[in-house]
């Protein structure tokens, strides 16, 4: 990567503060990956390109934390991030019906956002809510024993709130 490339980076000022502030920490990576994803609701390129230089830090290996984390991004989400559950026990009590649910009522796929930007989906292993199973997580709400009526009337009421 040239100098050119990596002055001509689109950072927002939360990478810039975020690297600042944890640059030659313990554990800056994770901790200023998680405010870059606060900030912005995704990592973008650049801005991870701009915390493997300030923190001295490969950007594979920021790449790797990001892409094994669910919890980060490298696309901008919807303001309403719906995650269902495709774990054993959610598997085993229908979430698939329910994952196809939602794709075919927001006309969406697997990690994509919806053209207004509202909704987003993502089919994840485990929300770690088996006991409620099926379950999905709307942000950080997390409603269990779905079932595709009562799906249908989260997706309004969220649809409602814009």
């Amino acid at each position: 990567m040239g100098n050119k490339c990596e002055e001509n980076l689109k950072v927002g000022a939360a990478t810039i503060k975020a690297a600042e502030k944890y640059k030659g920490q313990e554990g800056a990576v994770m901790m200023a990956l998680h405010e870059v994803q606060n900030a912005y609701g995704y990592i973008s390129e650049d801005n991870q390109k701009y915390l493997s230089k300030e923190l001295n830090v490969p950007l594979s290996e920021i790449y790797g934390i990001i892409t094994f984390y669910n919890r980060f991004s490298l696309t901008p989400k919807g303001k309403y991030n719906i995650q269902v559950c495709l774990g054993t026990a959610c598997h085993v009590q229908g979430a698939q019906t329910l994952f196809d649910l939602v794709k075919e009522k927001l006309g969406i796929e697997d990690g994509q956002t919806t053209e207004d930007g509202l909704f987003s989906l993502e089919g994840v292993r485990c929300l770690g809510a088996c006991g409620l199973a099926p379950a999905i997580v709307v942000n950080s709400e997390v409603y269990g024993k779905v079932t595709p009526k009562k799906l249908e009337e989260i997706i309004a009421e969220y649809r409602e709130k814009k």
